[in-house]
């Protein structure tokens, strides 16, 4: 896959979070989620492996909307931690009603990473990054789910050993 073109879907999955035209560097998130598209995610618990497949499916998606042909070896990466975000966005989206957009940034806030904009990124955030993305990855949050995607305030089961699905659930349900 050329970098033209991972520039291009990188791109085309920006704009399913917010503007590709917005300069202000106060309100854009660039440098945060091109690390999010550079981190692999890895799933550990069992039926996780569906969100993988979600987030590889804004492949196709992307494919359809741009007419770009993409070949078989790059469908087969593995899946960004940004594709499958955006994926559980859209999952939560569909369960809710609310925009993806809104629920992309509710995660990034669950994980204290909204804040960070293009004008606050320092040489010590990427590594913080990383810190929460393998928190996250590795189900290294607290049995609450607080420090991962959905912290619960009544949690009947240790999230850390639940699949996502589950906790998109269960968070859902403490919403409302």
């Amino acid at each position: 896959m050329s970098h033209d073109l991972d520039e291009l879907y990188f791109q085309w999955l920006y704009s399913l979070t917010g503007s590709v035209k917005l300069r202000d560097k106060k309100k854009t998130h660039w440098t945060l989620l091109r690390q999010l598209f550079k981190k692999e995610f890895v799933w550990i618990v069992p039926n996780d492996d569906n969100r993988v497949e979600d987030g590889r499916d804004l492949r196709f998606v992307f494919s359809d909307a741009t007419g770009v042909a993409l070949d078989q070896e790059w469908m087969d990466l593995g899946c960004s931690m940004l594709e499958m975000l955006i994926a559980l966005a859209h999952r939560l989206q569909f369960e809710d009603g609310r925009k993806a957009d809104k629920w992309f940034w509710r995660l990034m806030d669950n994980l204290d990473l909204e804040e960070l904009t293009d004008k606050v990124w320092g040489d010590m955030t990427e590594e913080a990054v990383d810190d929460v993305l393998e928190r996250v990855i590795w189900r290294q949050y607290e049995p609450d789910g607080l420090g991962g995607l959905f912290p619960l305030e009544h949690p009947t089961t240790d999230q850390r050993e639940v699949e996502i699905w589950y906790q998109l659930s269960a968070y859902l349900l403490e919403q409302d």
